[in-house]
């Protein structure tokens, strides 16, 4: 799992690097420009026949940049190689400097730009490039760009269309602690970052700039970002989960794989409880030995007729066919390995008082959902037991009825709501939209990187809800929040692979389903 960072962060990082590890500040340097020499070696070879130009800007992003020429002067002899540094070379700072020194000690002469007239005999050596370098400006940016170097990431944004624009850590002009613009930046083709990746380049709108993310290490030790608790914020990899994913013993059977119930779908809302069965049901899918559906009688019959491998449990009911909270009784759940509560389960008094008395009755993993997240939102006097996981899968809307505030509020600030909510109430809280966060009860945000707009569809949500129950009901054992991280990766996955033969016009949520098989084995080939 990857560290997602801050800027200040990120200068701590190299700090403690540099002076607590003992390792030189020039030495990263070094091993920046080093790994874009090797990027462009791999993937634009042969340079003999690429026109490059570096612009560098005079601080320690402009030094990778200064590196990255150098190396490209000496281990490849590009077609032709222009570099611009822009800003007097006298004013660099030291390692900047130094790598100025050491790129004239190799012959490669760099052109200094100070002014737009500087500039202007420049841009025919930029119109004419095949990949253009960005080594400006990195995560130091503190305001929006203006003057010379506002003109020069317009001039390569209007006239690079034709070339590879690579960005040294940060395209310049994109903030790093925000997925929010702050004036012009960069649009980059790849963006390679160093040791960990940075919070604008993995939300939206501004990892838009970003282009392709590659990361990169410079000599950082991996166990500076792992035990700092203070590293909050991380990126979901397939290499997470991996182990969940491994081949299922000879000996397996279903009471191997885990029980889980569904409690929804009342009469005028069956389709979504039949979603999220069908999501933990499925046969290598999601993979859950058993599911029992939680319904009333006459959706029970619905359900059967569509799925035969489903077992079902009728719900009371009173007379008006809502669920009558007064006769349920939860001991009817014992068998359950997984609780999986909302779909379809409106928003009746007998519904609210159901979702309480399964919240306080009940002492299995409780995946909450749809319709019980709404009757949650009126239940004042809840609270979680601490010795089972809670998890709860709101959209924005419903966050913003769970806590007061407006979707508008919710979506200005998901990371640090997410995380104060799930923190305070004692559970694990899932975020849907672009980007979804699973907030853990220890103050952890996993950023999930899969999924697709075409997810904007009715029973996207039940289904995602059946992949966590059925993971969960294997693996009661594993980290929770690990199995969370795997389920919503896969959903977003599976949907990306629904999306790319359905197009994201036509997907329905269910094709996300047909599609978990390929979604699983995409995950386990990443490492083979």
């Amino acid at each position: 799992m990857q560290k997602i960072v801050t800027a200040a962060q990120m200068r701590e990082i190299d700090r403690r690097t540099i002076e607590d590890r003992g390792i030189p500040s020039l030495i990263l340097m070094e091993n920046a420009g080093a790994r874009i020499y090797e990027y462009l070696a791999q993937h634009f070879s042969p340079l003999s026949s690429r026109r490059l130009i570096v612009i560098a800007g005079k601080g320690n992003n402009g030094g990778d940049g200064l590196v990255s020429a150098r190396h490209l002067t000496v281990r490849t002899k590009p077609l032709e190689l222009t570099v611009v540094v822009v800003g007097d070379p006298q004013k660099f700072n030291e390692n900047a400097a130094a790598n100025y020194r050491m790129l004239q000690a190799v012959d490669c002469n760099a052109i200094t730009v100070c002014t737009r007239d500087d500039w202007k005999l420049v841009q025919p050596k930029l119109i004419s490039s095949h990949i253009v370098i960005d080594a400006l400006l990195g995560t130091g940016l503190r305001k929006p760009l203006t003057g010379l170097y506002e003109e020069i990431i317009e001039d390569i944004n209007t006239h690079c269309n034709h070339c590879e624009k690579i960005a040294v850590d940060m395209p310049t002009g994109v903030p790093t602690d925000s997925g929010e613009p702050n004036g012009k930046a960069l649009s980059a083709s790849t963006t390679i970052t160093f040791t960990t990746p940075k919070i604008s380049q993995i939300f939206f709108p501004n990892s838009k700039q970003v282009g392709k993310l590659v990361v990169k290490p410079i000599g950082t030790a991996p166990s500076m970002l792992s035990a700092d608790p203070q590293l909050n914020l991380a990126l979901i990899e397939p290499g997470d989960f991996q182990h969940l994913l491994a081949a299922r013993p000879p000996s397996s059977h279903k009471g191997n794989f885990g029980h889980v119930f569904v409690i929804g779908g009342t009469p005028e809302t069956p389709g979504a409880a039949l979603m999220t069965a069908s999501a933990a049901t499925a046969s290598l899918r999601t993979g859950a030995g058993r599911v029992t559906v939680a319904t009333s009688e006459n959706t029970a019959s619905s359900l059967i007729a569509h799925t035969p491998e489903l077992m079902t449990l009728h719900l009371p009911t009173d007379k008006s066919g809502q669920l009558d909270s007064e006769r349920f009784t939860s001991s009817c759940f014992n068998l359950a390995t997984v609780l999986a509560l909302g779909p379809g389960l409106g928003v009746s008094p007998g519904s609210v008082e159901l979702t309480k008395r399964i919240m306080l009755e009940t002492h299995q993993p409780l995946v909450i959902d749809a319709d019980a997240i709404n009757c949650l939102s009126k239940i004042t006097d809840w609270q979680c037991d601490r010795q089972r996981p809670v998890i709860l899968t709101p959209h924005p809307g419903e966050m913003a009825r769970l806590t007061g505030n407006t979707t508008d509020e919710i979506q200005a600030n998901r990371i640090e709501i997410a995380r104060n909510y799930a923190a305070k109430h004692g559970t694990y809280l899932v975020l849907k939209g672009h980007r979804t966060l699973i907030a853990t009860p220890e103050g952890l945000v996993m950023v999930n990187p899969t999924g697709t707009p075409a997810m904007a569809t009715a029973g996207s949500g039940d289904i995602l809800t059946g992949i966590i129950a059925g993971l969960l009901a294997q693996f009661p054992h594993e980290q929770t929040g690990i199995v969370i991280a795997a389920a919503v990766y896969l959903h977003g996955l599976s949907a990306e692979l629904a999306a790319s033969e359905t197009t994201e016009l036509a997907m329905l949520a269910t094709d996300t389903l047909q599609f978990l098989p390929a979604a699983i084995q995409k995950s386990v080939s990443h490492f083979e």
